[in-house]
């Protein structure tokens, strides 16, 4: 939801407030742009590392029976200040405008890998009739 009054960026697919709904929630680790063999993908290019790490995101979700639409938070930690543009068409591109995330954005120093440009936490809300006991196996 967005509040009058409060600022909003009507181009940035985000919330000033989410209401959990019910489920399971699920705290998700920071994703970044590695491969399964830690290999950084898109060395350069923000944007791409952003799509990266939301496509880890999905595949955690998927395991345990989710989907992007069930995130309800993030956080977004970047290195550069050139890469909020791509780091926001990226966002557009893969949350929804209607029901977006509550965004927190911190821009750090480095991430643990020099290459790495951005790194996203989650926290997402299953749906009971959707949630899946965690397994180890890809979905």
């Amino acid at each position: 939801m967005t509040v009058d009054g409060v600022w909003n960026d009507s181009e940035f697919p985000m919330s000033h407030a989410v209401v959990e709904p019910e489920g399971k929630r699920v705290h998700l680790t920071g994703q970044v742009a590695w491969t399964e063999n830690f290999e950084v993908i898109s060395p350069d290019d923000a944007g791409k590392q952003t799509h990266a790490a939301i496509d880890n995101i999905e595949r955690v979700l998927a395991n345990l029976g989710g989907t992007i639409e069930d995130v309800v938070s993030t956080t977004m930690y970047y290195v550069r200040d050139k890469d909020l543009d791509a780091i926001q068409e990226a966002r557009r591109t893969r949350f929804s405008f209607n029901a977006g995330p509550a965004v927190t954005g911190v821009k750090v120093a480095a991430l643990v890998d020099d290459a790495l440009l951005i790194e996203l936490t989650a926290v997402a809300v299953i749906p009971h009739e959707k949630f899946r006991s965690p397994s180890t196996q890809s979905a």
